[in-house]
């Protein structure tokens, strides 16, 4: 049978966009509401089994209720399916059964480990559709692939999913199809967007890496020092502008909020709900393709610049930013949105992983009031610190001019590389 996918060492992880049918539409959101339903469900048995054990006098019908709920929890795909019968309809995928399933369970996990991500909560009925499966192998399969699969690619073109049947999907990357007999699928996710675009996401993975990893003779390493004025600063002095992706389009996309705010607003004193409202559910998709237009512009722009500094040096170091403690600063709280510090920091670390580089992300002290040539630190020996406006400064200790983002950039690699 082979090796699974936890076993395999490379994994790699491809979204394409697909065309259903209207029928295929239908199944997509069936089973979308049927996964959420589950999830739900479990939700609901967990918080009344909470509630319940904080009852300390022995009730019988408590106990009786307890032991019920407990038994369902631990089989829940067929205590949940044995009272709700539409859940047993063929069209439903059994895998995306077990798969909500295994997300809760997961939810549950990641808090206790975690404790910052919170309990599980009821998920909200929302426009987008998403529902998880998973591709099964027969047991006759020597090399599982990405042909042989109840996921398996039919052609350039079409991908075969369990219960929808022939898709045709558009954007697979070229290195991937030329090695798709060496590749093995595992989870798969079918989404809707808020701009009725639907796409399957496929989980990869395979005996050999999914790119070239090539290491410099050089040992090229780089400190990088993000900010809003610019989008980043490196430790050689290479600025790249900030594109404030979002300022561009903000007028635009208030113009657009505020007509569909009223198209609302007459909506609901017509007494038509918003779902079966047709010029409100138009502006509402006009609204999401300009926010998705905004999305796909900067992550594209965070993958060519994250790719371009993982190829080309052999380490790579960042400030480790909390963008959540950021944001309380209103006054910036719109441009560290806006900027995509976390994404871009999360894309550097698994493409480090991905070329067989090293990424460090460090917690240094004051990079920009530090003077990088003599450790001065701007604040001591009654200088002021610098602000936000200081872009530029002469160390009062050693008479040496700075840039501001220059020396926080070099200071930071200093910090990477000294252990």
């Amino acid at each position: 049978m082979g090796q699974t996918m936890a076993q395999l060492p490379y994994h790699y992880g491809v979204k394409v966009r697909i065309f259903p049918s209207s029928e295929q539409k239908r199944f997509i959101k069936r089973n979308s509401d049927a996964s959420r339903f589950i999830y739900n469900e479990m939700n609901g048995m967990n918080r009344e089994l909470y509630q319940l054990k904080r009852v300390k006098i022995p009730i019988g019908v408590v106990q009786q209720r307890i032991q019920t709920l407990e038994q369902r929890l631990k089989n829940p795909a067929t205590g949940i399916s044995n009272i709700h019968g539409w859940l047993n309809d063929n069209v439903l995928d059994s895998l995306m059964k077990a798969n909500a399933i295994k997300n809760y369970r997961a939810a549950w996990k990641m808090f206790r480990k975690v404790h910052q991500s919170g309990t599980p909560v009821f998920h909200r009925k929302r426009i987008e559709q998403k529902y998880q499966t998973s591709c099964l192998y027969p047991g006759k399969v020597k090399s599982p692939n990405m042909i042989n699969g109840s996921v398996r690619l039919l052609d350039h073109q079409y991908i075969q999913v369990p219960k929808l049947g022939r898709l045709r999907f558009r954007g697979m990357p070229a290195k991937l199809l030329a090695r798709k007999q060496g590749i093995r699928i595992g989870t798969v996710t079918i989404s809707m967007d808020a701009t009725e675009r639907y796409y399957v996401s496929l989980q990869l993975a395979s005996e050999h890496s999914f790119v070239i990893q090539t290491v410099s003779k050089s040992q090229m390493a780089i400190g990088i020092d993000l900010n809003t004025a610019n989008f980043l600063t490196d430790s050689n002095g290479n600025v790249v502008a900030n594109p404030r992706y979002y300022r561009s389009i903000k007028g635009k996309l208030a113009k657009a909020q505020r007509k569909l705010s009223h198209r609302a607003l007459r909506a609901k004193k017509e007494h038509r709900q918003l779902l079966n409202a047709k010029n409100y559910q138009k502006q509402r998709r006009v609204v999401a393709d300009i926010q998705r237009k905004v999305a796909n512009r900067r992550r594209n722009f965070l993958h060519l610049i994250s790719t371009t500094l993982i190829k080309n040096h052999d380490l790579v170091v960042a400030e480790e930013l909390r963008s959540k403690n950021l944001l309380r600063n209103h006054a910036l709280a719109m441009s560290i949105s806006d900027v995509g510090w976390r994404t871009f920091l999360g894309m550097l670390t698994y493409k480090a992983t991905l070329y067989g580089k090293k990424f460090e992300p460090v917690t240094p002290r004051n990079p920009p009031q530090t003077c990088h040539n003599c450790g001065f630190i701007m604040g001591s020996r009654d200088t002021h610190k610098l602000t936000l406006a200081d872009r530029a400064w002469t160390c009062p200790a050693c008479d040496m001019q700075h840039v501001r983002d220059h020396n926080a950039a070099q200071n930071i690699l200093a910090k990477g590389i000294t252990p």
